[in-house]
């Protein structure tokens, strides 16, 4: 019995061909560029005691791939370290996006892998 991939798996599958692995990884690194410069820029002005931006833009940046710049931002400017409610939020976003791609893996290696290889 072949195996069939649902449709949005096609479409995310298109869409990676059609952007190209390496605009892909230059995309994430930007992001993730972006996030950490946010983390550092909201670090300055809370020490100015202007103007700064929201938890939710953070966390926005963190879900649209800026993961490891948000950690390192943290780490570097010691910044959003002791504020459990905004920790909580990253590390569940960082759990769902190792969950998603553990899941994504496992679907790729099933669907793509694993049944052809026993034909």
């Amino acid at each position: 019995m072949p195996h069939h991939r649902p449709a949005v798996l096609d479409m995310l599958a298109h869409a990676v061909a059609f952007i190209g692995p390496a605009n892909l990884v230059t995309a994430l690194i930007t992001i993730n560029f972006i996030t950490f410069a946010l983390f550092g820029i909201d670090k300055a002005r809370a020490e100015a005691g202007s103007w700064r931006i929201a938890e939710k833009t953070l966390l926005n940046w963190a879900l649209i791939g800026g993961t490891f710049g948000a950690y390192a931002g943290r780490a570097l400017f010691r910044h959003k370290t002791r504020k459990a409610s905004f920790s909580n939020g990253l590390h569940s976003i960082a759990t769902l996006q190792i969950l998603v791609m553990m899941g994504l893996g496992g679907w790729w290696l099933w669907v793509e892998g694993l049944p052809h290889r026993l034909s």
